[in-house]
């Protein structure tokens, strides 16, 4: 049995609603929100920053280090030795050039540590070194 092209197609006949339009917003809605979302950097520990009363912002922010108590050294919730650090800070700078390199020290880390790491991101070409602190 032919239809004739006249006739209702089958989607109106049966009374459906074509919801392609509806995904296709809900899919560009997603990608808007993905896009836009901002994404929170952490160390991968959490350290007892000393206080500082001048502390400012640092928002390009990107290379994270922390540095607890015990001088173990983190970069992106793994520990690292200290004769890794300069390799991570390169492949880190090399995938953002325009970020900073943020220590977060511990009140207890011995400065000899805290040293030594900010030497091997001057080494591996990023200059801009700041200590996170604790604003009052």
């Amino acid at each position: 049995m032919r239809r004739s092209f006249s006739n209702l197609n089958d989607a109106e006949a049966d009374g459906e609603i074509d919801i392609t339009p509806m995904l296709d917003v809900v899919f560009i809605m997603l990608i808007f929100f993905i896009v836009t979302a901002s994404f929170v950097k952490e160390s991968g520990i959490e350290v007892n920053r000393p206080d500082a009363s001048t502390a400012q912002s640092k928002p390009r922010a990107n290379i994270l280090i922390a540095i607890n108590a015990n001088d173990e050294i983190w970069i992106n919730k793994r520990q690292v030795e200290e004769s890794q650090v300069r390799a991570n800070i390169e492949r880190m700078h090399a995938e953002n050039p325009q970020g900073t390199v943020v220590i977060q020290a511990d009140e207890e880390a011995r400065t000899k540590k805290l040293v030594a790491v900010m030497d091997a991101a001057r080494q591996a070409g990023v200059y801009d070194v700041s200590l996170a602190t604790e604003a009052r």
